[in-house]
């Protein structure tokens, strides 16, 4: 059945040249994925070793980044970025791709999120064990890469399963400053069409099966993490 508002042969037009731009929102969420971890980690041991003024900086720019909606974070990147580049470091941003920004504002959100779970996660390691690994002769970076951040990892998925599967949503929002992933893509269709309530429902779709297939997915690996967990207890 067709009609005016809906039509099911619109939607199968349009759903295999939305679901192209998949891997937009994929690269994405790798790449800002990468970058939070990177900066999330960074700013958690900030924070642990209670570094002078750098501790103050980072507690106020995680405070900024939880507190910032990712779109309006995004303006203020898209935006602000240029001008502060130019106006201070006197380099020419007008000719950057719009994804670099993308990138850089779901990178610094992540970094935000995750640098709490990631400081949590790393006090929760004992104490006992890093002085166990100073012990045999590693130093402290050893410890840390081979001992606590494993450790801490295991305890901060969970948390990180939820931030994960938020931001591959967030990434709709790209579309605003004209990244064509798959909410651009919507749009370029209704301009032709004059119709999008087909491109949402395809978007949608896309998104919901997307998202229940991460939970699936980080449901698996927090059971066999745990599973080993008690298999090395």
């Amino acid at each position: 059945m067709t009609s005016s508002f809906f039509s099911w042969e619109r939607l199968a037009d349009a759903f295999p040249q939305i679901l192209e731009k998949l891997p937009v929102t994929f690269e994405i969420v790798l790449v800002a994925t990468v970058i939070g971890l990177a900066a999330g980690t960074l700013l958690a041991l900030i924070r642990i070793k209670k570094i002078p003024v750098l501790n103050q900086l980072a507690f106020l720019l995680i405070s900024f980044l939880r507190g910032t909606p990712a779109l309006v974070l995004m303006f203020v990147v898209y935006y602000g970025m240029p001008m502060f580049f130019r106006a201070v470091l006197h380099i020419d941003l007008s000719d950057t791709d719009a994804m670099v920004f993308v990138f850089v504002t779901f990178g610094l959100n992540q970094a935000g999120y995750m640098a709490e779970q990631i400081r949590a996660a790393i006090l929760s390691v004992p104490v006992g064990q890093t002085e166990a690994a100073y012990s045999v002769g590693l130093t402290q970076r050893q410890a840390f890469t081979r001992i606590v951040f494993p450790q801490a990892i295991k305890v901060a998925i969970p948390g990180l399963e939820t931030m994960f599967v938020t931001l591959f949503q967030d990434t709709a929002l790209a579309y605003m400053i004209g990244v064509v992933d798959m909410m651009g893509k919507v749009k370029l269709l209704a301009a032709v069409t004059f119709h999008s309530i087909e491109g949402y429902t395809c978007v949608a779709v896309i998104f919901i099966v997307i998202s229940l297939v991460l939970e699936k997915l980080f449901s698996i690996l927090n059971r066999k993490m745990a599973f080993e967990g008690r298999e090395e207890a």
